[in-house]
């Protein structure tokens, strides 16, 4: 009997061992834990109905037609390697890749599903998205007015959202799950001064003086790339997928441009889950989502709700809102290596240091099962795609969550 009493002691000793190393992914209270600390070494490992992911995956370059040269090459690109092996080892049923230069022929995107999701990278077992969408962005789209302020038009500082070209930074949107085509909405021409209460920057040296011409405000478009709502079909229930890229709250000045659009970029899913009437669509369509629709909001949002520079905390109008679920924090082992002694460094997505990227789903109609950053710490033999310094996929992490439908809450 003391033998058998103390191997049970010993079981308890490593059962907590082993609880307390899960770093990297972490179960919700409301589903049962994982059974291994990290995904990401484990790609087989799947729990819920579906995963979705966002991955700002860096693929973007200095000049158009960049892209689809490196995509199209002889030989094949290291970096874009890297970053499909990610995406194959995590393997996410719907992902929205943010810095994708958009090329409306398609062949980036061709070349790099053919040539590199769908060939196996370091072993990793290839993968395929049947169904896709991508649409135009902001970025490098002139606008014909000084926006900048500089006294000149035209350049990458006068357009819709800072671009050297067209399309530049865009997002695409690849899937396992049939994507609703007829119901996707976009926001891409949406102007920033009809959102009620918009912080339209005013001059430093003047605050009754708008920063921007009234010029410049008839045309300026709040998506500094655009705001999308993707209808999934899974499984019986249709997910509304939505996705944007907002400006980074910093390169501009003291009257904080970017900081106050970056926080409008934000609001705008607040107040489109708030089915806010004021919204319309690129087909004039107006309105959000009623409380009876699911949806899980995804991208790069360039905010923290804890560090970084975004101006009056946009991230608390998410994390506030009755209608997202902000309490569950992916997290990984590699994070708090990057930022060793920083009290948010697990849920860090950024090499840079900090959450910049999101996946967030409904409050009703998912239970969230797992999650996780895909950031393996340096002892783990996928480090290699992510580093702490160099960048050999991207600056940023992939983040993923498995979740199961459930039935929606009636209102």
């Amino acid at each position: 009997m003391k033998l058998i009493h103390n191997c049970m002691l010993l079981l308890a000793v490593f059962s907590a061992i082993a609880t307390a190393l899960s770093i990297a992914v972490h179960a919700n209270t409301q589903s049962p834990a994982p059974t291994r600390a990290s995904p990401s070494t484990d790609p087989n490992q799947r729990l819920g109905d579906f995963r979705i992911a966002t991955f700002n995956a860096y693929l973007n370059r200095d000049r158009q037609g960049g892209l689809r040269e490196d995509l199209e090459a002889n030989t094949l690109n290291p970096q874009i390697a890297a970053v499909a092996e990610i995406i194959q080892r995590v393997r996410p049923d719907v992902l929205l890749i943010n810095e994708f230069d958009y090329d409306a022929s398609g062949a980036s995107i061709e070349a790099f599903q053919r040539r590199y999701l769908r060939a196996p990278q370091n072993g990793a077992t290839p993968i395929d998205y049947p169904w896709l969408f991508h649409a135009p962005s902001n970025t490098g789209v002139d606008t014909g007015v000084d926006l900048n302020n500089d006294g000149k038009i035209g350049g990458a500082g006068d357009a819709f959202g800072f671009g050297r070209f067209a399309g530049q930074y865009g997002m695409l949107l690849l899937s396992r799950y049939p994507v609703q085509f007829s119901k996707v909405r976009t926001f891409q021409n949406f102007l920033w001064r009809d959102m009620p209460g918009a912080k339209l920057p005013v001059r430093p040296d003047a605050t009754d003086s708008h920063w921007y011409s009234d010029d410049a405000l008839a045309v300026f478009r709040l998506s500094s790339k655009s705001h999308w709502d993707i209808p999934v079909q899974i499984n019986d229930a249709t997910v509304h997928v939505l996705a944007s890229h907002p400006t980074p709250p910093v390169f501009d000045g003291p009257e904080d441009r970017n900081g106050l659009r970056n926080h409008d970029e934000i609001r705008f899913w607040a107040d489109y889950v708030s089915n806010a009437d004021y919204l319309y669509d690129d087909k004039n369509h107006t309105g959000g989502l009623t409380p009876s629709q699911r949806f899980v909001i995804v991208g790069d949002l360039n905010a923290s709700a804890d560090e970084g520079d975004s101006s009056a905390n946009p991230m608390m109008l998410i994390a506030s809102h009755p209608a997202i679920n902000f309490s569950f924090k992916p997290q990984s082992a590699g994070g708090i290596e990057n930022r060793t002694g920083n009290s948010f460094a697990a849920t860090h997505t950024a090499s840079w240091g900090m959450r910049a990227d999101y996946v967030l789903p409904s409050a009703h109609g998912f239970n969230i099962r797992q999650g996780a950053v895909f950031w393996p710490a340096s002892d783990d033999p996928l480090h290699r795609l992510t580093s702490h310094r160099d960048v050999i996929s991207s600056d940023h992490r992939l983040v993923w969550l498995d979740l199961t439908i459930t039935p929606m809450k009636q209102p």
